[in-house]
């Protein structure tokens, strides 16, 4: 098979390109060559889709499959899948489960309704971009167009955060604030997982949209942490504490204590979004004992969360020790 990666470089990017050279696919990644490697054997075509001019280098390229994991305007999704439609077969867009309208909608599926976007825009907030490059690609494909509406990402590669945030808080060991209850389902999936299945769908042209993610009850923040202690096999204590104690003393869920996302939050329900059509189109994820034990290898060799690639740069996340300390002292 002959892929095609716009992007490639990134977590998502990086985690298709890695998985498609496994195959023994023939990988080709297009991007500005500014950020990242590719693995041996990768060819490289250099440009940038919002300049004038900057997809000529795709041109005369002929590929079965191409993944575009833009989060950018959505004229500029556009104009690459003009670019290819003559020459690629399928075409897969990493979109985001932030293009709904009502985030604390618990079941959320393919068929919710979704912020008002225009594939032409050249600007808007995440959700709109992501939706409006959903409506741009669509309007090219149609059928031939495969959208992955990504929930939250873990795995190795990670550039935000999250997860590394807990693990290296971990490590340090002594009492860890662990947000209750424990049973607190979380929804996420693999960034390899994810690759895997959206080249095997690309590969069957597997068409529509799709929540791209686990299942609502994969995991629990309990799994998660104790696999966190686990695989870093620290002296740490998790302090298990009510979520109105937390959110008390200002604590924000999802950037204070990643991951993390009370019942009853404005954004809950992108943690509990139905699955059942990407199951069926057969994603699997492996356990979370898997992605933890990996992402801590992976942190370990790379010793620091890297800088996300051609992406607005976030702020940090996770809790300051001080506050940390506060809290747990009463």
């Amino acid at each position: 098979m002959r892929l095609l990666v716009l992007g490639g470089t990134g977590f998502v990017g990086g985690a298709t390109v890695t998985e498609a050279v496994r195959r023994g696919w023939s990988v080709t990644v297009f991007n500005r060559g500014l950020h990242g490697a590719v693995p041996p054997g990768v060819h490289r075509l250099r440009g940038d889709r919002t300049a004038p001019d900057g997809l000529a280098a795709l041109a005369g390229g002929e590929w079965d499959v191409a993944v575009d994991t833009w989060d950018g305007a959505p004229r500029a999704a556009g104009a690459a899948a003009r670019a290819l439609l003559a020459s690629v077969g399928h075409y897969v867009y990493v979109s985001s489960g932030s293009v709904y309208t009502d985030h604390a909608a618990s079941g959320l599926h393919e068929d919710s309704p979704v912020v008002d976007a225009d594939p032409d825009a050249v600007d808007g907030d995440y959700p709109q971009l992501k939706a409006g490059a959903e409506g741009a690609v669509r309007g090219v494909f149609g059928g031939r167009a495969l959208i992955a509406r990504a929930g939250l990402i873990l795995g190795p590669g990670e550039d935000i955060g999250r997860l590394p945030w807990w693990l290296r808080r971990i490590e340090r060991g002594g009492d860890v604030l662990a947000p209750g209850p424990a049973d607190l389902p979380v929804q996420y999936v693999d960034v390899r997982d994810l690759a895997g299945w959206m080249l095997d769908a690309g590969a069957r042209r597997v068409g529509g949209t799709f929540n791209a993610v686990g299942r609502p009850t994969q995991s629990t923040m309990g799994e998660l942490l104790d696999a966190c202690v686990a695989a870093t096999g620290a002296a740490a204590r998790l302090r298990w504490t009510e979520p109105a104690t937390i959110l008390a003393a200002g604590v924000q869920p999802w950037s204070d204590l990643p991951i993390w996302m009370p019942r009853g939050h404005p954004y809950r329900g992108l943690l509990e979004q139905d699955v059942a059509r990407a199951l069926a189109a057969g994603l699997t994820c492996r356990p979370v004992t898997g992605t933890v034990e990996d992402t801590w290898r992976w942190l370990r060799e790379v010793g620091a969360v890297p800088q996300r690639a051609g992406r607005p740069q976030r702020g940090p996340v996770g809790l300051d020790p001080a506050r940390e300390a506060a809290l747990l002292a009463g």
